[in-house]
């Protein structure tokens, strides 16, 4: 990993100051999602020999002991990247379509298929290609506008439905979110899979038309320009091609689970692209709040991953469930520095590709 450079713990900024055991679940989740990894099991098997809650001087003195810090550069140089926000939204849905309750979910259709060429091409590990076949040719998988407009693969594979297409088109963004039912059950979702098209920011297509200036392209910001133009949503919403399938989750009490395989903690589980850095590895991540100079300097453990996540110093902020982590994460478009915490014997030469995983539609906020 020539893009790793060494690193000293006084070259964290605000390593010190952290609450160190508010990690400490969050570390012990990636130990779940890492317990088949031989590079991690000694470093695992000495945290499952510490209580499942320590206060912060043995938290951080576990870091510092079994691990060695790392700074993380862009491929062309730099340490310095993007560091966005994403949460867990509250949809209101329901099992069955009714005049209300009207645009879909999908799960995955049979007819998409995953290509996967690593084996005859080892440098396109970390690409998987979708799409559909056509009499003997695999061609492009449907558009969102196509998916939209009711292609017939899609039709029969609704798991629910919701009373707003902004909503809906910001969970595919989330890659997973809860779905208030008119009975009163909570219907948990998640990333299945996605049609294979590149994202495509809305907002920066409604930047680009002078509908919104660049400071007010949130999500917030693009919510409301929705209420003020709903004729023209569509036009919006299918400017990005990229649509994301769903599956229905166990409604269990922890966060949504991420692209390692747990379940994200909010405030201390990031998305980030694994071509650049293991997944499930703690990461010191030195920002800023959102719309803010306050620092943000704080332990967090790689979890997850996101189709607009591409880079070494870049970064998804998970800021929990719900309207109030829901405003942090759609005003948050940050600078800020990473540093990989790594085994002190973890094999650098090795590499992590990936696809996605659990990634959203995008992960970018807008």
């Amino acid at each position: 990993m020539p893009w790793l450079r060494p690193a000293g713990w006084d070259q964290l900024p605000g390593w010190r100051d952290d609450e160190h055991a508010q990690a400490w679940p969050a570390l012990l989740q990636s130990c779940r999602g890492l317990r088949n990894n031989p590079s991690w099991q000694p470093v695992c098997q000495a945290a499952s020999r510490l209580p499942a809650t320590i206060d912060n001087d043995v938290a951080r003195g576990f870091f510092e002991h079994h691990f060695r810090p790392w700074r993380i550069t862009q491929a062309e140089g730099g340490g310095d990247g993007l560091v966005t926000g994403y949460y867990e939204p509250l949809l209101r849905g329901s099992r069955t379509l009714t005049p209300k309750y009207r645009y879909p979910l999908h799960a995955a259709p049979e007819d998409l298929l995953v290509v996967d060429l690593a084996t005859v091409y080892p440098e396109l590990k970390s690409l998987r290609l979708r799409g559909r076949l056509q009499g003997n040719r695999v061609v492009p998988y449907f558009t969102r506008a196509e998916i939209d407009a009711g292609a017939d693969s899609v039709r029969g594979r609704e798991l629910a439905w919701v009373d707003d297409p902004v909503e809906l088109f910001f969970l595919q963004v989330q890659g997973s979110g809860r779905l208030q039912l008119e009975n009163g059950e909570i219907m948990r979702v998640g990333y299945a899979d996605q049609n294979g098209h590149p994202y495509r920011s809305i907002g920066r297509w409604l930047v680009e038309k002078g509908e919104l200036t660049l400071d007010k392209a949130s999500m917030q910001g693009i919510k409301d320009w929705g209420r003020r133009n709903p004729e023209r949503l569509p036009e919006l919403l299918n400017a990005n091609p990229s649509y994301v399938f769903f599956r229905e989750l166990p409604n269990h009490k922890g966060g949504p689970l991420g692209a390692l395989g747990v379940p994200l903690t909010p405030e201390r589980s990031i998305a980030v692209d694994p071509r650049g850095l293991p997944l499930g590895a703690p990461v010191w991540l030195a920002t800023t709040r959102p719309n803010s100079s306050e620092p943000l300097n704080r332990l967090m453990l790689a979890q997850d991953t996101g189709g607009a996540i591409k880079g070494n110093v870049r970064a998804d902020f998970f800021w929990g469930f719900g309207d109030d982590a829901g405003k942090l994460a759609g005003a948050m478009k940050q600078r800020g520095a990473m540093w990989v915490l790594l085994p002190r014997d973890f094999p650098l030469a090795m590499g992590n590709g990936g696809d996605g995983g659990n990634a959203g539609n995008g992960r970018s906020g807008s």
